[in-house]
């Protein structure tokens, strides 16, 4: 199976976790420490993402696409936990979106089927 899997930057390893696996329910799938920061891979269903803290010599503010079933559902599990940035519409463009910030800035843009 092919797959990409998106490397997101952190600027602090713990406040990610917490983010990720406290606030959106990710697991974590391993864990590499070093010093000064680490990486980290996260899961959830057929999502997954990992994190590098500190990832020097690449873009930050990155974007990642979540392509879920039922947006309205991540939305109502996630906004009491987290803050998300609006709340799901349907756009033009055929898709059910809304949008959320992780601690480092990284945007996570979560799409889905419209409803009616």
């Amino acid at each position: 199976m092919e797959r990409a899997v998106p490397i997101l930057p952190a600027d602090d390893l713990t406040s990610a976790k917490a983010f990720y696996v406290d606030g959106l329910g990710f697991r974590v799938t391993f864990e590499s420490p070093y010093t000064g920061g680490g990486l980290m891979g996260l899961e959830r269903g057929g999502i997954q993402l990992t994190i590098d803290c500190p990832m020097s010599g690449h873009g930050r503010n990155a974007c990642v696409s979540l392509h879920v079933d039922d947006v309205d559902a991540y939305y109502r599990e996630w906004s009491v936990k987290v803050t998300c940035l609006r709340a799901p519409k349907n756009e033009e463009w055929g898709a059910r979106t809304f949008d959320l910030l992780d601690p480092s800035g990284n945007t996570l843009f979560v799409m889905g089927p419209v409803t009616e």
